[in-house]
């Protein structure tokens, strides 16, 4: 078991159908329920804190869950910093251990987001750490980094080729329809299919991430509704267009909001259910059973990862 880098999880997936789920931490529960499905389903892991998370949890408490949830399982895990905004805040990761960083310039004019992410990828190299970079824009919100739908950018494929090129990087994050957060379309759902083929053309042995990737599914979102949540209308990336984009070079796909839907949909119901109840045990423990749930679903059903560690 160790803190181990995406770079044979990615050679492994690359063209082979399958992706590894990359999924957002906050929490022990969380954490636990993450790993106890990949063990199960012997699939590759990489467990991500984003800038929030980092803050809530603080950096020393998330590493020694992950470092505990190694001992408890035995696992290899892939330890990641999710939408890295500057150079500061990766190379604090870098030297706290984690084994991938992305640095997310994607905010940036294309010569400056190259200057920051070749940075980042100098320092992390040099520290036997992986670099994830972000071209293109995803509208909605994550942590602090809000992107308005209007000003959402598509990926360029002729400009992700040079942008590996020049950066050196180790996996790209395209934009190709998904967003950020609970409501990723307000019609029919949409990713850019044709663009992705393209990138993948153009640089067909760099792994690929597909951000915003989560299914919203909606017994989970009515679930929410049913026990005095008010999330109306919300809306994910259909599975079938999850598979489809693993066959055209996406090897990483990142999941956040179902394991957030998952987890506060099975909290209402307990405590509407069972309002007697003031144990914290009581509702988070069927709460990390519900994460396990939804990532065995993820990993089998969405990622084709089961058996593939």
């Amino acid at each position: 078991m160790a803190l181990v880098t995406t770079k044979e999880m990615f050679a492994k997936a690359l063209n082979k159908d399958y992706a590894v789920g990359a999924f957002n931490v906050n929490n022990m529960e969380i954490i636990q329920g993450i790993v106890e499905a990949a063990q199960e389903e012997n699939a590759p892991l990489i467990l991500q804190v984003s800038a929030g998370a980092r803050k809530y949890a603080k950096p020393a408490y998330l590493t020694k869950l992950v470092e505990a949830a190694m001992i408890d399982t035995g696992l290899d895990i892939c330890l990641h910093l999710d939408h890295g905004e500057d150079f500061d805040i990766c190379k604090k990761c870098v030297d706290d251990g984690f084994t991938s960083v992305m640095i997310d310039g994607s905010k940036h004019e294309f010569e400056d987001n190259i200057r920051l992410t070749k940075e980042v990828v100098e320092y992390a190299h040099a520290h036997g750490v992986v670099v994830e970079a972000e071209l293109g824009k995803l509208a909605g919100v994550e942590d602090n980094i809000n992107v308005d739908a209007r000003s959402a950018t598509f990926t360029v494929p002729e400009e992700a080729a040079e942008f590996v090129e020049r950066t050196g990087v180790d996996s790209l994050a395209v934009a190709i329809g998904t967003s950020h957060g609970a409501y990723k379309f307000k019609g029919t759902p949409y990713l850019d299919f044709e663009r992705l083929e393209a990138i993948h053309k153009l640089i067909p042995d760099t792994p690929l991430v597909l951000h915003g990737a989560s299914t919203v599914l909606p017994e989970f979102v009515a679930r929410c509704n049913e026990y005095g949540g008010n999330i109306p209308g919300a809306q994910g990336v259909p599975e079938e267009m999850i598979l489809e984009a693993v066959k055209h070079g996406v090897c990483k796909v990142n999941i956040d909001t179902d394991l957030r839907l998952a987890m506060t949909a099975e909290i209402r119901r307990h405590l509407v259910e069972h309002p007697e109840d003031f144990d914290p045990r009581k509702y988070l423990g069927p709460a990390r059973d519900a994460i396990k749930r939804m990532v065995q679903h993820k990993i089998r059903n969405v990622l084709n990862a089961s058996g593939q560690r």
